[in-house]
């Protein structure tokens, strides 16, 4: 017999979420901060985006395009692939939300590597699914390792490539073993939020185009500085597609975020301007924290994870910062304690950064 004095339950799995925590943005008592805690691009969006963005606010009153039909024909146009293969969501975190919905559940199991985007294991969760965490090799993917961890109830990866937090990647011929070694009942899910970063990297676009298992999800949030509007797109074989198309909203992505986002991503230009500078300052930076004793590995997206002795020491080095009114990533549960996630600003704000943790480190070294 139902008790009617206890409340209604949620889904199993739902309990054991620990809510996604966003990168701060405010300091008590700082009117100057320094925000390089969310990896948000310091150059904005395009112009062109921000004029496509005001004028869609005289269509307010009206529905979005359900069919996201000029966003899906300029991604087809820039990427070079069929625009019946794109899906486009409220961000890329809603696609990996959609592909958990539809292809995990109770007695399935989804893998996602140990400092993986904590929307993985979250996005499992949801969908009643569980989360097997794969060990990585000195913070970069593992490919034999993620295969030993697939069972007969393995049913997603999650694959972040370049990954967020370590900033680490693996080549296209290790993505296509993964890919070519999976079981038929197992989907290969490649998180491109930082492809753009890499130069001349198409985030798997050839590998999805030879193959069934395989799906891309990227997002307008990084590099099109487009955080604010929520929009994300994947890249998918035509029977993902078909079914991602039958559960998703059907006006799942705002009409100005689709106007903003399409015009951002036809101007190529703003785009690759941004990741010259990026690429710039994001290897000045690495280079001066080695310098100061603050090892890093070879970044691949807008970031640089800074990785200290100890937890204290990276706990420090995080009260350092702050004093000086600058916001950074702390990464303890990404399974980092011992790190800092530093976003690449521009030139300002990436000689701020190593000025303040090259006199951090001089001071603990007195």
């Amino acid at each position: 017999m139902t008790d009617p004095t206890r409340p209604v339950q949620p889904q199993p799995g739902i309990l054991a979420i620990s809510p996604y925590v966003g990168g701060e943005s405010r300091l008590a008592g700082v009117a100057d901060v320094l925000k390089l805690s969310s990896n948000e691009n310091p150059f904005g969006p395009s112009p062109k985006a921000v004029a496509a963005f005001r004028e869609a606010a005289g269509e307010l009153a009206l529905y979005p395009d359900g069919h996201h039909s000029a966003l899906r024909e300029a991604l087809a146009e820039v990427h070079g692939i069929p625009a019946q293969n794109i899906v486009c969501g409220a961000g890329s975190d809603e696609i990996i939300a959609l592909l958990c919905q539809a292809y995990a559940g109770p007695g399935d199991e989804v893998i996602h590597t140990r400092h993986g985007f904590a929307m993985y294991r979250i996005s499992a969760l949801a969908a009643g699914a569980t989360p097997v965490e794969v060990a990585e090799d000195q913070r970069r993917t593992d490919v034999a390792a993620i295969l030993a961890a697939v069972t007969e109830r393995t049913r997603l990866i999650f694959l972040a490539n370049p990954n967020n937090p370590t900033g680490t990647m693996i080549g296209e011929a290790e993505v296509a073993h993964l890919a070519d070694a999976l079981p038929p009942h197992a989907l290969l899910v490649l998180d491109g939020a930082y492809a753009e970063y890499v130069e001349g990297f198409d985030a798997g676009r050839e590998v999805i185009a030879a193959r069934q298992n395989v799906v891309m999800t990227r997002t307008f949030s990084k590099i099109y500085g487009l955080a604010a509007l929520r929009v994300g797109w994947c890249y998918a074989p035509d029977h993902v597609v078909d079914v991602l198309h039958r559960i998703r909203g059907p006006f799942n992505v705002a009409l100005p975020a689709l106007a903003a986002a399409e015009a951002a991503a036809r101007d190529t230009e703003w785009t690759a301007r941004c990741a010259a500078a990026n690429a710039e300052w994001r290897d000045w930076l690495a280079t001066a924290l080695r310098a100061a004793g603050i090892p890093c590995d070879p970044p691949f997206g807008n970031f640089v994870l800074a990785r200290f002795a100890t937890p204290e020491a990276a706990q420090a080095a995080d009260r350092r910062l702050r004093q000086e009114g600058v916001i950074v990533r702390g990464v303890a549960s990404y399974n980092l304690p011992a790190a800092l996630r530093i976003t690449v600003g521009d030139e300002t704000a990436c000689r701020r950064v190593a000025d303040i943790l090259s006199a951090f480190m001089a001071d603990q070294a007195a």
